[in-house]
């Protein structure tokens, strides 16, 4: 399953929910304001670093861009382009965007 967050983990827990629900092997792709959960030092830093060992973790790269924090990524994140943001959803049987 595709896992889709598009909030900032100061703006909503989706995040939270999502990593506690989210199945071992899942993707979580952080969209929009979503992608500074990616970034080095936030709150949810420590949970996203944990989810990265069960589950694919990926940031929409043009956002990042877009928030300048592209360079303040989290090891462990892997930037996508739209191509690969339209390949995961391919790749997924399913997908979730948390709200």
């Amino acid at each position: 399953m595709l896992h889709i967050v598009n909030k900032s983990p100061s703006q909503s827990r989706t995040l939270d929910s999502c990593l506690r629900l989210a199945r071992d092997g899942s993707a979580l792709l952080l969209i929009e304001d979503g992608v500074y959960a990616a970034t080095k030092g936030n709150a949810d830093a420590a949970a996203l670093h944990q989810a990265c060992g069960r589950l694919q973790v990926f940031a929409l790269q043009p956002d990042c861009d877009a928030r300048a924090v592209t360079s303040m990524l989290a090891e462990g994140i892997t930037l996508v382009d739209y191509a690969g943001f339209v390949d995961l959803v391919a790749q997924n049987k399913t997908s979730h965007s948390w709200l």
